[in-house]
């Protein structure tokens, strides 16, 4: 045992290096936050404030409308949310569950959209949205973003693994396909759904290139574009920033502490094979 232990500790040592790396930029943003906008800027940098500048996270309120900001970022997370699990679920099921023809061809060529990037659909994207008449809306932060190919492929993975004798008993039962879809392969796939819930939320959350190309008025802009009120060209408030920063990426540690289990689960339990 007292071997097995000292092998294990060069691994120990590496695993907490790496957490301490990982949480050191979040304890960098905090300490900022606390600080006067001179010593954020002195050189060579204090770790912890001189003095404790609590005042700046009233500062925040008091320069933007955060309240507001965080109120559209929530409302366009759930919305898109909504629309990427109604979508995921049901195209996922129909993916692994229903045999039609150019059902392989079709899957594969959802998988190569993904390798495409942002850049490449933007301008006819935002080309679209005009001719609809969607620019400067709510619609369109949220329903170009209602169907996530990632979470299409997670949870097809997810139902291939079921038992084929559920779905042969839900037959025999006389329940149909889409209750056997509510009724068993849901309840049975909380793991892959958490996991989906929390990317979009992330991804949602943090969403600001996308945002900034289609909104004009700062009223219904989400958060990630509000906060950039701080930084302009001339200069950057890093204290304000760091401090509306801070109180911006309190939600999602919260989420992701509530959810990791699920997390973990979902990986260990879908797998990427067939």
């Amino acid at each position: 045992m007292a071997r097995l232990r000292a092998r294990n500790l060069p691994v120990h040592f590496l695993l907490i290096l790496g957490g301490v790396g990982m949480v050191l930029p979040f304890f960098w943003m905090v300490s900022t936050s606390l600080k006067t906008p001179l010593e954020a800027l002195r050189f060579p940098p204090t770790w912890v404030p001189t003095v404790f500048q609590w005042a700046n996270y009233a500062e925040v309120f008091r320069q933007i409308p955060l309240l507001r900001y965080m109120g559209n970022t929530l409302f366009i997370t759930f919305a898109s949310l909504m629309g990427v699990l109604l979508t995921g679920i049901l195209a996922a099921y129909a993916f692994a569950r229903f045999r039609f023809p150019g059902r392989e061809a079709t899957f594969m060529l959802f998988l190569a959209l993904m390798m495409i990037p942002l850049p490449v659909y933007l301008v006819p994207s935002y080309m679209i949205l005009f001719q609809l008449g969607w620019i400067d809306t709510y619609a369109a932060m949220i329903v170009p973003w209602t169907v996530n190919i990632f979470g299409i492929f997670l949870l097809r993975q997810h139902f291939k693994q079921l038992p084929e004798d559920l779905f042969d008993a839900a037959r025999m039962d006389g329940c149909s396909r889409l209750g056997t879809l509510f009724r068993i392969v849901l309840p049975l796939s909380k793991p892959p759904i958490v996991t989906i819930t929390v990317f979009n939320v992330i991804g949602s959350w943090n969403s600001f290139f996308w945002p900034l190309i289609v909104t004009n008025s700062d009223s219904i802009r989400p958060l990630q574009v509000g906060l950039a009120y701080f930084s302009r060209e001339q200069s950057t408030n890093y204290t304000l920033l760091m401090a509306a920063t801070t109180m911006a990426i309190i939600p999602l540690i919260v989420l992701f502490f509530f959810a990791q289990r699920q997390i973990i689960q979902s990986q260990a339990r879908s797998g990427l094979k067939e």
